[in-house]
């Protein structure tokens, strides 16, 4: 398996997992985004894990956007916008699974 594909498999999981536990919620509250930050941060082991994920995005929207454009990745923006659709399980896998192309096309342009 390339490292490319375990990165597609990462999105997949990292994009499954988060929303198997987000759409019931949904269905049962709506897109009730008070009483969503209200119950991620009713104990403090939920904020921990919230403050963590925040933290966690803005350090890869800002690895998103050097690295990025460090290695010539084209579509950042796409990254960015899954992190905030769905989580850093996400985006990080997908600007590594796009990264990996263009280092993998690199490779193959110097063969």
């Amino acid at each position: 398996m390339r490292l490319r594909h375990l990165y597609l498999l990462l999105c997949l999981i990292g994009a499954a997992l988060p929303y198997w536990k987000l759409l019931p919620w949904l269905m049962e509250h709506g897109l009730n985004v008070s009483l969503l930050f209200q119950e991620l941060f009713a104990s403090r082991i939920g904020a921990f894990f919230g403050l963590d994920v925040v933290v966690s995005a803005i350090a890869l929207f800002v690895f998103v956007v050097v690295e990025g454009r460090r290695t010539g990745v084209s579509h950042r923006w796409l990254p960015i916008a899954a992190t905030l659709l769905v989580g850093v399980s996400l985006g990080l896998p997908l600007f590594l699974y796009f990264r990996q192309c263009r280092l993998d096309a690199g490779s193959a342009a110097l063969t």
